[in-house]
Parts: C-alpha cells; sequence; structure tokens
C-alpha cells in the first residue's frame, strides 16, 4: 500500500471512537512509543496527523491494527466504491454496510462483472485493496473472491 493511502488509513483509524477500537488504539501508541522511543502518554498527546504519519511508517504493525486501519480507511475514504461494488452485485446495503447479517456467497461469475464494473470507473489498485480486504476479513462470504483477483505479489 503507497505512503500516502497509509497515511489516510492510520488517520482514518485514529479518528474511529468506540469501545471495540479502544484495544487497537493502545496497541498503536505502543508500537509508536517503542519506534520513537516515547512515552506512551507523550505519543497519546501528539496532534492526531502526527500519529497517524507515524503509524504509517510502522510496517509491522499487529494484524488486528491493520484490520482495524483498513476497514476504516474504506468507510471513511470509499464509501462509493463500496457501494458500487455491492450495487453491482445485488446486495443490499447502507453506504457501503451489508444490511444482512448473512450473505449467500457471490459465485465467481458474478464477482468477476461486479469486478469489471468497479474497474471502469475506480482505479484499479483501490480496486484491488478493497477486494483483497473483503476477501481477508470474511472469507466466507467472498469465498470465491481469489477466482477473480490476480495472484498477489
Amino acid at each position: 500500500m503507497p505512503v500516502e493511502k497509509r497515511v489516510t488509513a492510520a488517520d482514518a483509524f485514529w479518528r474511529e471512537e468506540g469501545d471495540e477500537v479502544q484495544l487497537q488504539h493502545a496497541e498503536a501508541v505502543m508500537a509508536i512509543a517503542q519506534r520513537l522511543k516515547f512515552r506512551a502518554k507523550s505519543v497519546r498527546a501528539l496532534p492526531l496527523e502526527r500519529r497517524a504519519r507515524h503509524l504509517a511508517q510502522i510496517g509491522d504493525v499487529s494484524e488486528a491494527v491493520a484490520t482495524r486501519a483498513l476497514i476504516a480507511y474504506h468507510f471513511a475514504a470509499k464509501r462509493d466504491l463500496m457501494g458500487a461494488f455491492l450495487d453491482a452485485l445485488g446486495i443490499e446495503h447502507e453506504e457501503g454496510l451489508i444490511k444482512a447479517e448473512d450473505v449467500e456467497p457471490p459465485p465467481a461469475d458474478r464477482l468477476r462483472t461486479a469486478t469489471e464494473t468497479l474497474g471502469a470507473s475506480f482505479p484499479e489498485e483501490d480496486v484491488e485493496l478493497y477486494l483483497r480486504t473483503l476477501a481477508a476479513l470474511d472469507g466466507d462470504t467472498w469465498a470465491h473472491m481469489d477466482e477473480v483477483l490476480p495472484p498477489s505479489n
């Protein structure tokens, strides 16, 4: 993921609120503190933009922090892409958030058609990142995604 997108993802990560994100925030604070040799209190006092830049520069964040940052990034910056993909699949959603608890895994041919539809309107790297994020976060629903995506490097 290019640095500018990692900064955007980190910014979205820090802007998330709620009890469920507090653990990942604390983990990220500790990672930054270790990297900079700062106290955690000093990292928490940094402006959001600086915390985002520092987090984006850490190449080995935990899976929990990376996952939360990717989710936050897509909901903060890529709702139009998310919505377009779900529309192309005929899956009900509210601004990119799937409404149903359980979604039948779309077959590969429908995923391929939806992906091609996205490719006509959105940058290829954004489409691929979103699709890889879906596959990584919910392998059951997006079980056929590996048939659509090119092999990863």
